[in-house]
């Protein structure tokens, strides 16, 4: 059975900033009855500490408010070669914290076989304002994303 990590990333205490943190909260709830092959994990802004679910999986999808250079307020989603250069681009630490994992990761021979990174465009990073309405007009859309991808993994 494929191993799929899911990670959260962000600060819940800024805003849209923690949209990674509750969209993998939502999925988890939404995922119900799933093989123990499929962990969620609430990364925060731990940065290197997460190295282990990224070489331990077959499958890591992420979640995190991300600036494309030029967007829209939509869902965008990334996967294996995309990733590493929007990476480079960083909004936050944490983003550092991937792009150092994922080189690590390469460093070691243990990149997954699929990287998917699931984001949208935060509309406040305002201290203690919760998720704006906007962005939260998209969570159920990142999430249902999500949960289409661990199924066709699980499937395929």
């Amino acid at each position: 059975m494929k191993k799929i990590n899911v990670i959260g990333l962000g600060n819940v205490l800024f805003g849209d900033e923690g949209f990674g943190v509750e969209a993998v909260r939502r999925l988890e709830k939404q995922c119900g009855d799933i093989p123990d092959s499929v962990r969620f994990i609430d990364g925060g802004t731990q940065g290197l500490n997460l190295l282990d679910y990224i070489e331990s999986a077959d499958t890591v999808m992420v979640f995190d408010a991300i600036i494309p250079t030029e967007y829209e307020r939509k869902v965008y989603i990334y996967e294996n070669d995309d990733l590493p250069a929007f990476i480079h681009r960083k909004m936050s630490s944490h983003q550092m914290g991937l792009s150092e994992l994922l080189s690590v990761a390469k460093l070691h021979g243990k990149v997954p076989e699929k990287l998917i990174l699931i984001g949208v465009p935060p509309h406040t990073l305002e201290l203690g304002c919760g998720i704006s309405r906007e962005v939260e007009a998209l969570l159920e859309e990142a999430v249902k994303e999500g949960k289409q991808i661990i199924d066709s993994v699980l499937s395929g």
